[in-house]
């Protein structure tokens, strides 16, 4: 049926009735796929609640495969054809439609794939309009609107035009609409019409569907009653859905609490608190005390469960403050107002209040933020890459004038045009109307985003962190049970030998003490402070970064960051501003303006004057330059008006006021609004009154096809102009004469001259030198005609004539270099990056040349580097891929699946990868990699849902600011693991030897003690060490593997070091510190119990202030002996360092029996004070130590793993040298074999021959060249070619050089060595620029 006229719509007065025949039967999943060529599979299946993609790709394979059947025409096909439904209608019949005869799943397969059979079903727009009870003209009708009872919800975006104060004019919150499944269709007669196609709803034959008319698309047609167009805004919204998306559930803080506490150091800790305090209960209250001795050891596990309750509090209150913070922003950015038509009054509304069956319009800059069918307008065209990945622009036809195409060039004349509009697409141009027929979850955006929503996993740290807690853990629990064991023998050798006489309840608290001093060990072991230290380590650095204009969706992101090795970016707003500005060009070929000429001398390349430049090359003496305010002194009165009206009437970009700051600005592409800024700010006559004034014939809206739109004006005496502007290396081929332009020519008019060789050669020069600069270069041209149409044209109208017939024998008017300059501060952010020893890539849909010279402006091309396009990477077979994507630098030309491969492919080699995007169609490689970042500015919701952090004011540099806190946070738990360990070893050493050793069973540090030391200690440490602040040194070091150990050796020499002092200290002082301090064994009772309680305070301040000095020296992680470096900015570690030792001699003081200690001496003090002292210089001597056979020693008792130490140089030969040579020397016989053979027009055309495309990139062998380029190679005694030489007159000239990249050749930097492994495996296929 494609291409043919049987069974469409009849023309908008028509009145007889055409059969309409299915065009499948497939049953309610069959979708059929439509003859347009910009299909898109959503793949997005909704069931339920649950969403599942498909492959895109696949998809898409299918929908191409489906079209090819469907063009070919053949019932077979169709019978043939695989039903493929993108959208499950099984979903619609739990929905009741009430009125309407129409379920919105139905409705959203209309666009997910476009599909104009189901849309002719449906009886075409007028079918549509009335199942929805909608006008095309009026929108919803009065009656709708009136029975809504409180339809503005939304006092903010209350309707601006609501002429009568009708209760229903604001429309309510969105309706969603979606697809139905397929229903019977009858014909049913009706006394006042002609036979109509009925679409029955599950009522049947009832009536409970309303007729569709089919009759013809007149509004008038038929009235306007019915079921549907009485039915309100609320039933609307009941049947269709709202245009809103459930936000992503927040959890409660009781939930988030749940969550904390399930962390396996908390849960084991909880288990620990239990123990401990029922045996704490027990001890104080269930057996008697002696006298004088408070009942404290219930003390332990109220602590314990303290901490617990902080650790759980913090962490929490945290997550829950970052999921509000996000909400609110999310809230603030959807708030946006839509244009709809409601009862003939134009309004705008909340786009919460849009509902299905509304007409909206819309306008250039636009979102579209629900799905619909497109009704009228003028020249919309949408950019639905963001939506749908397909790149070229979208025209908007109506439903049917798309009939009217699909009959002509076989189908050809839907390519790149439709009726459909999807939501997340970007009006560029045009202005038009559409019936909204899916929103909120069922439309299509709102699917991608529901499909998104989805968990996260754990994050390189978290993962090592779980193991380590789980180890810890484990040895601590083994550590525990030992003690146990021991003690539980000598206690049943004393209970059977009779060593110790007891009583039985004695014996039964000798059983208890054993049992507690076990579980301390096991508390002690436990780490309880790391979920706090990276807790409080990530809130910390969010709320910094918050600061800085980055918002951390994704807590764990923050940390992923820091071992980052590789960053794919974009380049339109990331790397550059995004704003066009014109910055130089040339008016005719003589004339090169500059803006700001002083300053930028270097934009000019005028003044070729003889001996500026070696002799043999073209001279354009006639070259001058002018700044551009002078252009108005330098150009004539009739020039300057042909040059603003080539640019004012030959644009659709309009001025309009700025919704933020209420500034006039150009909207529309950023091209034209380039060129209309110019015009505007050089004091040219007004665009609005030079476009009204202008008598339009023909508009040739732009294309990717031609590059290039135009417009043709009528002028008096029945001649008409046309005014082209597009790409300068198209549109300049077409000129053959240019406008003349000099200095002293103010009063003449236009003069032409015909272009010759040099004024050609000028014009290729002036290209290349501004893309060369980043210039997007635009040629603004004209032709005039005697008469339109012109004679000898064949063409249907005067309105359409072909352009082929109108780009002939132009005259150049200029060539202006529009540019987008780059951020200020990515050039040092790149720089930053790469210190670091991330590796930055540039993925862009520009082209090579503009990629090229922002990527060398940034600093991203450097020596070893390629650039490669789209179409050639993604052709790459896998060795290959591997091979490039390590020294890939460039990727142009890209499409957003390139940039997932590079992801996926970067990913599969180890790299730890971050990615920007903006687009929709982004989102896949946003997910893939390891962090992703979108725009907080330019990018789509699709987007934002799909990253981990958001710049907000979409800024490269803020990526390094990410990279610096990802490497504090990363340092803050790593200083804090360096420190706990050292404790928790300790502890465990001395609390085991001494409990064994002790006939009591007591240990050196009672329980309590431990309590201070473990809890208290641990909390401040993880406050102190956690709130560094990030500094630029940070960015001295190069990133950690993802197999990298959680200990570097540095922090190995440092646990085991301070760990070896303070046990060997705190024994001897144990043991021994009666006899050091002098004391002498006293046989009356209260005396030796005060000399034994001195000799335990200073072995308990001995190991505080050990653990409080070695706090300042885990300040550093490397071997750098300045740990004081920025601890004046960091308040917390000297306050909290403080806090630390003034409640140490608070306890001193006044703790006593809770503590078990008593007050000492000043001795005592300097004692306990020097010898923690000691933990510094100590700390000094350590880093002293060479880590290179610490580590070796740390490998061999396997303490660290063995890295696998990859090639660093490829084992090829250097044939290099070998094989240019030989190139240049064919090259240079090529050129002098003599004049007939290089004048020989077969040479010349296989010289110049394309390369026949292949379907993959072949790569050349050399291997059967072998023996003569190692002895040319030796025989010849290499020597760089010198400039002049005629081996290769072409490698240094610049021109020529970039030009071979229009050849779409993968680049190699200049700079890389001949030597280097990539210029033997690509050096022969690459041309270095």
């Amino acid at each position: 049926m494609e291409g043919s006229t049987e069974g469409t719509e009849p023309d908008s007065h028509s009145i007889t009735l055409h059969p309409l025949t299915p065009q499948h039967t497939g049953g309610d999943a069959s979708t059929i796929v439509s003859p347009t060529q910009t299909h898109y599979d959503g793949a997005s299946d909704v069931d339920g609640t649950t969403m599942r993609s498909r492959s895109r790709s696949h998809s898409r394979a299918k929908l191409d495969d489906d079209t090819q059947h469907t063009e070919s025409g053949g019932k077979d096909d169709e019978e043939e054809r695989e039903p493929h439904p993108a959208v499950d209608l099984t979903q619609d019949e739990g929905i009741d439609p009430g009125p309407f005869p129409v379920k919105p799943y139905m409705l959203a397969s209309l666009v997910d794939p476009k599909n104009m059979e189901l849309l002719r079903d449906l009886g075409g727009i007028a079918g549509l309009l009335k199942a929805l009870g909608s006008n095309r003209k009026r929108g919803l009708s009065r009656k709708a609107l009136a029975k809504a009872p409180d339809a503005s919800h939304h006092a903010s975006f209350a309707p601006h035009a609501d002429k009568d104060g009708r209760p229903g004019a604001g429309g309510a919150p969105g309706a969603g609409a979606g697809a139905s499944q397929r229903h019977d269709r009858q014909p049913e007669t009706s006394a006042r019409d002609v036979p109509k196609l009925v679409v029955t709803g599950p009522g049947g034959e009832d009536g409970g569907g309303s007729p569709v008319d089919h009759a013809g698309e007149n509004d008038n047609a038929h009235e306007e009653d019915g079921p549907t167009y009485e039915a309100h805004i609320d039933e609307r919204r009941r049947v269709f859905g709202e245009n809103t998306l459930p936000s992503r559930k927040t959890k409660s803080l009781l939930q988030l609490m749940w969550l904390a506490l399930k962390d396996k150091v908390l849960v084991l800790l909880s288990i620990a608190a239990v123990v401990s305090l029922a045996l704490g209960f027990f001890q104080d209250f269930g057996t008697p005390r002696p006298d004088g001795e408070p009942p404290v050891d219930w003390v332990e596990g109220v602590a314990i469960m303290v901490a617990i309750f902080i650790v759980v509090m913090v962490g929490s209150v945290n997550d829950w403050q970052k999921e509000r913070q996000f909400q609110v922003l999310n809230e603030k950015k959807e708030e946006r107002g839509v244009k709809v038509i409601r009862d003939g009054v134009e309004m705008i509304i909340d786009i919460k209040e849009v509902v299905v069956g509304d007409v909206a319009l819309v306008e250039p800059g636009e979102i579209i933020p629900c799905d619909g069918v497109f009704l009228s307008g003028h020249n919309v065209k949408c950019d639905e890459s963001g939506a749908t990945g397909e790149s070229d622009a979208i025209k908007k036809m109506s439903y049917e004038d798309c009939l009217k195409n699909e009959g002509t060039d076989g189908g050809d004349g839907l390519k790149h045009t439709d009726c459909f509009m999807i939501s997340g697409s970007k009006v560029l141009e045009g202005y038009g109307s559409y019936v909204v027929i899916a929103v909120g979850t069922k439309s299509f955006n709102g699917r991608i985003m529901m499909a998104l929503m989805g968990d996260t996993e754990n994050t390189p740290l978290q993962i090592k962190l779980n193991n380590l807690a789980e180890l810890i853990a484990t040895l601590g629990s083994a550590a525990g049970l030992i003690l146990f064991i021991a003690l539980m023998i000598r206690f049943f050798v004393q209970l059977g030998t009779h060593n110790i006489v007891r009583t039985p309840s004695q014996w039964g608290i000798a059983f208890v003490q054993i049992l507690i001093i076990s579980v301390t060990l096991i508390v002690v072991a436990v780490p309880e402070g790391l979920p706090l230290a990276v807790t409080l380590a990530l809130a910390f650095a969010t709320k910094r970064m918050t600061k800085e204009n980055l918002l951390v969706r994704v807590l764990g992101s923050c940390e992923t960051m820091a071992n980052a090795s590789v960053i794919c970016t974009d380049k339109t707003g990331t790397l550059t501003q995004n704003v066009m500005t014109v910055v130089a060009g040339s008016v005719g070929i003589h004339c090169k303006f500059v803006h700001r000429l002083e300053d930028n001398q270097a934009r000019t390349n005028a003044g070729e004057e003889p001996g500026v430049k070696p002799t043999g090359s073209p001279k354009h003496v006639e070259d001058f330059s002018i700044d551009q305010e002078q252009l108005n002194d330098t150009l004539s009165p009739a020039l300057r008006t042909l040059f603003n009206d080539a640019v004012a009437i030959n644009s659709t970009a309009f001025e309009d006021a700025d919704q933020e700051t209420g500034q006039l600005v150009f909207v529309g592409s950023k091209t034209e609004t380039a060129l209309l800024k110019f015009a505007k700010e050089i004091g040219w006559a007004d665009y609005k009154e030079t476009r009204e004034s202008a008598d339009i014939v023909q508009m040739i809206p732009f294309s990717s096809e031609r590059k290039a739109m135009g417009v043709v004006v009528r002028l008096p005496g029945g001649k008409a102009r046309i005014y082209l502007k597009g790409a300068s290396e198209i549109l300049t081929k077409s000129c053959t004469r240019h406008v003349v332009v000099e200095r002293a020519s103010a009063d003449k008019d236009v003069q032409t001259k015909p272009l010759d060789e040099l004024s050609r050669d000028n014009i290729s020069r002036t290209i290349i030198f501004y893309a060369n600069q980043t210039l997007r270069t635009i040629a603004l041209c004209y032709r005039d005609f005697e008469s339109w149409p012109p004679p000898g044209v064949q063409a249907e109208s005067e309105d359409e004539v072909p352009y082929a017939e109108l780009a002939r024998e132009l005259t150049l008017i200029a060539i202006t270099g529009i540019e987008d300059p780059l951020r200020p501060g990515v050039r040092d952010a790149v720089a930053d990056c790469h210190k670091a020893g991330v590796t930055v890539k540039m993925c862009t849909g520009d082209n090579v040349l503009t990629a090229r010279s922002i990527a060398l402006q940034c600093g991203i091309y450097t020596a070893g580097g390629i650039i490669m396009e789209g179409p050639i990477f993604r052709q790459l077979e896998r060795q290959d891929l591997l091979e490039v994507v390590p020294r890939l630098q460039v990727l142009a030309r890209s499409s957003p699946e390139d940039k997932k491969l590079l992801v996926e492919t970067l990913r599969s080699l180890g790299e730890i990868v971050g990615v920007t995007g903006d687009g929709t169609n982004d989102g896949p490689a946003l997910k893939t990699a390891d962090v992703g970042f979108s725009m907080g500015i330019a990018g789509t919701e699709v987007a934002k849902e799909a990253s981990d952090i958001i710049l907000m004011d979409d800024n490269f540099a803020s990526i390094v600011k990410a990279i610096m806190w990802g490497r504090c946070v990363n340092d803050a738990v790593r200083k804090f693991l360096q420190f706990q360990i050292s404790v928790n070893i300790t502890a465990v050493i001395i609390t085991f030897v001494s409990a064994v050793a002790s006939t009591e069973e007591e240990s050196v540090l009672s329980a309590v003690q431990l309590l201070w030391i473990n809890i208290i200690m641990d909390t401040f440490a993880a406050l102190a060490l956690a709130t560094d602040p990030a500094t630029p040194d940070l960015l001295d070091r190069k990133p950690d593997k993802k197999t990298s150990p959680l200990f570097s050796v540095d922090m190995y020499k440092q646990i085991l070091g301070q760990s070896a002092y303070q046990t060997t200290i705190t024994l001897i002082f144990h043991f021994l510190g009666a006899t050091i301090l002098g004391f002498h064994h006293s046989d009356d009772s209260e005396t030796q119990k005060h000399q034994d309680s001195i000799v335990q305070t200073l072995v308990f301040n001995i190991f505080v202030f050990a653990q409080i000095f070695n706090s300042i020296n885990s300040r550093r992680l490397d071997n750098h002996l300045n740990i004081f470096s920025g601890i004046l900015k960091n308040y917390y570690f000297m306050g909290i360092t403080l806090i630390e030792v003034a409640i140490q001699i608070l306890i001193v003081f006044v703790g006593g029996a809770a503590f078990q200690v008593t007050r000492i001496g000043g001795r005592e003090w300097g004692i306990g004070i020097a010898l923690g002292l000691v933990s510094i210089p100590l700390g000094a001597l350590i880093r002293c130590i060479p880590n290179g056979p610490v580590e070796r020693f740390f490998i061999k008792i396997h303490l660290l793993p063995n890295p696998q130490v990859l090639p660093t140089s490829a084992p090829e030969a250097d044939w290099n040298s070998a094989i240019r040579l030989v190139r240049d020397n064919l090259s240079t016989f090529s050129h002098v074999r003599g004049g007939r053979m290089r004048a020989s027009s077969y040479v010349g055309k296989s010289r110049n021959a394309r390369i026949a495309p292949e379907s993959r990139v072949a790569l050349p062998s050399i291997m059967t060249m072998v023996p003569t380029l190692i002895a040319s190679s030796i025989g010849a005694g290499w020597a760089p070619q010198s400039p002049s030489g005629l081996s290769n007159p072409a490698q240094f000239d610049p021109s020529k050089s970039s030009a071979a990249l229009w050849e779409g050749k993968i680049q190699i930097h200049p700079d890389t060595k001949p030597d280097d492994p990539v210029m033997h495996r690509w050096g022969a296929i690459a041309r270095t620029t």
